[in-house]
């Protein structure tokens, strides 16, 4: 009898994150050892069980998906790892792929579906969600212009930017919240993602980041 494929699932919606967990347990080729609410979790887990496979979520605490999944390509023997989100933000697509996931694949993925792709992931294959391929084709055509010299407000995603303006107009996280018809919770996740992104230590100094930078 062949052995089980290994995976351990980050995502801090524990509703979700059990729904997955079921879904690969139901298949008798794949085997859920371990499940992670935030970045830090997410590390330990791959660190400490060596899974075949991690699945991550972009937006969690502690250092986000893409935090992660740094984390975890820095171990000595790291698994392979995809994200499972909802964002079709070209910046976390293009991040996720270049710092090492093998797959991105969109919460609205069907259970038989998800199960091939991790299949497919694990027999080395890639995947990307269809509905993403023409972004992700246009990025990399675009990396062949010449550049720029690059500000760390650029590594921000159109939400982020969108997120930032309002803090910096001094609007509380449930205030954006309200305003771009997300959850409170979401917000302060977007809001790690952006302090680690422009490397400050709070929401002021990326304000005054973010104004200086809208000036010129």
């Amino acid at each position: 009898m062949m052995e089980r494929i290994t995976v351990v699932i980050a995502d801090d919606h524990p509703l979700y994150r059990e729904g997955v967990a079921r879904t690969l347990s139901d298949d008798s080729g794949l085997l859920v050892i371990g499940k992670a609410e935030d970045a830090r979790g997410a590390v330990e887990l791959a660190e400490r069980l060596a899974p075949d496979l991690v699945l991550l979520d972009i937006s969690m605490p502690h250092g986000g998906g893409i935090g992660a999944l740094r984390g975890i390509m820095a171990l000595p023997v790291p698994p392979k790892v995809a994200m499972l989100t909802v964002s079709e933000e070209d910046d976390d697509v293009m991040q996720a792929l270049r710092a090492g996931a093998l797959g991105y694949i969109l919460k609205g993925v069907g259970s038989r579906e998800l199960v091939g792709v991790v299949k497919d992931i694990m027999r080395g294959q890639t995947y990307v969600s269809p509905t993403l391929a023409a972004k992700i084709l246009g990025a990399m055509r675009a990396d062949g212009a010449p550049r720029r010299e690059m500000h760390p407000m650029d590594d921000l995603s159109k939400r982020e930017e969108d997120i930032l303006k309002l803090v910096s107009e001094g609007k509380s996280n449930k205030e954006v919240g309200n305003l771009l018809r997300l959850q409170e919770k979401t917000v302060k996740h977007y809001m790690t993602s952006i302090l680690q992104k422009l490397h400050v230590r709070n929401r002021v100094e990326a304000a005054v980041l973010a104004r200086d930078h809208w000036k010129t």
